[in-house]
């Protein structure tokens, strides 16, 4: 079996939800300043970062990416990269 080097290899689908959207909207709609490279930074490491912002983070995601994100798994997240991840492959 060879393997077709032509072949795309597999992305997950996103559904157009970058993760550059996801930073421009946690700068936008949640008011946290947030830098690119601070998105897969553990909580602890965000001085800003608190339960409210959360709150309105799961709001402000489900509008943008048009479904429900699964919450209970969110709470059990450490940053947001992984908020995001959860977010777009559901």
């Amino acid at each position: 079996m060879s393997i077709d080097s032509t072949t795309p290899a597999s992305v997950p689908d996103t559904g157009g939800f970058t993760l550059d959207d996801y930073v421009l909207l946690i700068n936008d709609e949640i008011g946290m300043p947030l830098a690119p490279e601070q998105v897969a930074a553990d909580f602890d490491e965000l001085p800003d970062w608190d339960s409210l912002h959360l709150l309105k983070l799961v709001t402000a995601l489900e509008s943008a990416i048009g479904h429900k994100v699964p919450v209970g798994e969110i709470l059990q997240a450490r940053s947001l990269k992984e908020i995001y991840e959860l977010a777009v492959s559901g």
